[in-house]
């Protein structure tokens, strides 16, 4: 198996689209009016599920976390410190919680924690260097 994207079960479509869109800078694939909505970030499909009808979809229900859960974290990487910095504030301008300012981990990483407007996080982090060359 290939893993090709990752979903959300979201409460509030609009909202969600317009945060991934409009403050994170996916890209969306289709009309935002869609029961599921498909965006892209660097080649990763990223899918939003409308909670109501993915139950309806599986004869489901589930159980929803309100509030910032810590059930998993999307990562995102920039090649600067100073891009955490500027993405972090720019974020947070723009309607993200802040979690955790911007802080140089001991092991060398700069990183920084967000929530979505449904309380999923973000973490946005940096080892000074592109992302071609951050594994080496």
């Amino acid at each position: 198996m290939r893993l090709d994207g990752f979903g959300l079960l979201v409460k509030d479509m609009g909202t969600m689209i317009r945060f991934y869109r409009d403050v994170l800078g996916f890209e969306i694939r289709e009309s935002e009016d869609t029961e599921n909505v498909y965006l892209v970030k660097d080649g990763t499909l990223f899918l939003l599920y409308g909670r109501e009808d993915f139950e309806k979809m599986t004869h489901r229900r589930y159980e929803y976390l309100t509030g910032v859960n810590g059930h998993f974290e999307i990562a995102l990487y920039v090649d600067t410190f100073e891009e955490v910095d500027r993405a972090f504030a720019d974020a947070t301008a723009n309607g993200a919680a802040p979690i955790l300012p911007p802080t140089t981990e001991p092991w060398g990483q700069r990183t920084c924690y967000i929530a979505d407007p449904e309380g999923n996080l973000i973490e946005i982090g940096s080892w000074n260097k592109p992302y071609e060359q951050k594994d080496l």
